[in-house]
């Protein structure tokens, strides 16, 4: 669908900045915000229902006619052991109890994929992005013949090769830097602890599609280094997390203001897959207790009641507060702004070619 040096042009991008897709996070109005000022901003559906879906691509759409991409969770629905889910309660009973909330199981454990697949196929997004997983062959034919590029999410090149191989368009390389959830679907968690600078290049010298770089870019600076690197774009969630458009709660936004590099953690503890976030004492307790969590979605929504009533009581020891090493760095601006601040940035650094 595309060739290694038209990735912009394809899309119409004036810039090489991709606003990272943060489910419960963006808005439509942070993604319409990125993509008018010539971005390409995303909406992170994973949490989103089709109903959802629709709804945000409409409010997108009804801001901006640039292009801007959808995102989902490669993910199936668990049916988990009884006593496996009253084991996992009762560890965080304390934290229930913290906020005044019954110790009992969600209703759902998390979106219908399949459903969310469907809707995609229905909105046609110029970009379907995925993460957590890959998909078949299949699924990225039905895509193209949608209209779509389909951007692929690696931690390794393992995983890069395998989304080459299947059909994608292009892949996000997503280092350990990196804010929020790792994407890690084939290697080993302890294989996939590879930063930006590394995993950047040896993905570009390993595939034939365009690589875009993710993980602590905050800057001009950033993108230039990633540019020289070989990616095509930068993916950038921390920096754009700060911007007024986002959706976290003050007492995030608080923490992000504050925050350091050195404060950011890798974590099981509000989701059951391995997230970066700003430390805080909800990890701090759960993280000895690692090894025992469940997977990703059980944890997530189990943990789902106490982030939400902790965002409501300003409680930022009982959030997820993700957040990149680069978060030190994050300024609190307009998305365009920002946008336009970055592309300055950039302009002002000996440009480098895109190959």
């Amino acid at each position: 669908m595309t060739q290694p040096s038209t990735l912009l042009q394809h899309l119409g991008l004036q810039h090489p900045i991709i606003q990272a897709p943060m489910t419960g996070s963006d808005t439509p109005q942070l993604a319409a915000s990125v993509s008018q000022a010539g971005g390409l901003g995303s909406l992170g559906c994973g949490a989103r229902s089709p109903a959802a879906m629709r709804e945000a691509a409409a409010a997108v759409r009804a801001a901006t006619g640039k292009p801007f991409a959808m995102n989902l969770f490669v993910l199936r629905t668990p049916a988990p052991d009884a006593s496996m889910v009253e084991a996992a309660l009762a560890r965080l009973a304390p934290l229930y109890a913290r906020f005044d909330l019954p110790l009992e199981p969600p209703k759902k454990w998390c979106e219908d994929f399949d459903a969310q697949f469907d809707t995609l196929l229905e909105l046609r997004p110029a970009v379907a992005s995925f993460t957590f997983g890959i998909l078949s062959g299949e699924q990225i034919g039905r895509l193209h013949r949608a209209g779509c590029l389909v951007q692929g999410t690696a931690t390794t090149v393992e995983e890069a090769l395998a989304w080459q191989n299947a059909g994608a368009d292009a892949v996000v390389a997503s280092g350990i830097e990196g804010g929020g959830h790792r994407g890690t679907f084939l290697s080993r968690w302890e294989e996939s602890h590879i930063g930006t600078m590394a995993l950047v290049p040896a993905c570009v010298d390993a595939l034939s599609i365009p690589v875009i770089a993710a993980g602590g870019i905050m800057d001009g600076r950033g993108i230039a280094a990633a540019l020289a690197l070989g990616a095509q774009a930068v993916q950038m969630g921390t920096a754009f997390l700060a911007c007024p458009e986002s959706a976290i709660a003050p007492a995030w936004r608080a923490a992000l203001a504050n925050a350091r590099g050195s404060d950011t953690r890798l974590t099981r503890a509000f989701s059951g897959r391995w997230a970066r976030g700003i430390g805080n004492t909800t990890m701090r307790a759960l993280d000895p207790l690692a090894a025992q969590l469940p997977a990703y979605p059980i944890q997530n929504a189990l943990m789902g009641p106490v982030r939400r009533a902790a965002a409501k009581a300003g409680d930022a020891d009982g959030m997820a507060l993700w957040a990149g090493q680069g978060v030190g760095a994050a300024r609190a601006l307009p998305a365009a702004d920002l946008v336009r601040r970055l592309a300055a940035e950039l302009a002002r650094i000996k440009p480098w070619p895109v190959r």
